[in-house]
């Protein structure tokens, strides 16, 4: 059963952002106030327990969305009562969206070596 849920996470990820729709992405990102929390242009949390996440791989901003819907699932999930409680309501086909468009922005993380 984990393989399988694997497969069709990793399958459902081919393309992700070719088919993604970045103006409705801006749309649900903005509605959901996202900012609030991880600051302007999602680049300045407010505190630093939250994530930057402008210029995240947009496959790793979908699987991270994907998690807290569902949190339940102990080898996927995670919990978190305030993300879970923002994207229940969403399809895949917005998380994708939301994550094509995130992933889009201007983000200040350096990978050091």
């Amino acid at each position: 059963m984990k393989i399988a849920l694997l497969i069709s996470f990793l399958l459902s990820s081919i393309g992700l952002a070719q088919a993604s729709n970045l103006a409705k992405g801006k749309e649900l990102v903005e509605k959901n106030n996202c900012a609030a929390c991880h600051g302007a242009n999602l680049n300045e949390p407010v505190i630093s327990a939250y994530p930057k996440l402008a210029g995240q791989y947009a496959d790793y901003l979908y699987y991270s969305l994907k998690s807290y819907q569902v949190a339940n699932n102990p080898n996927f999930g995670r919990k978190n009562a305030v993300m879970a409680s923002q994207v229940t309501q969403y399809s895949d086909a917005d998380l994708r969206n939301m994550a094509a468009y995130i992933a889009s922005l201007p983000g200040s993380m350096v990978i050091r070596k």
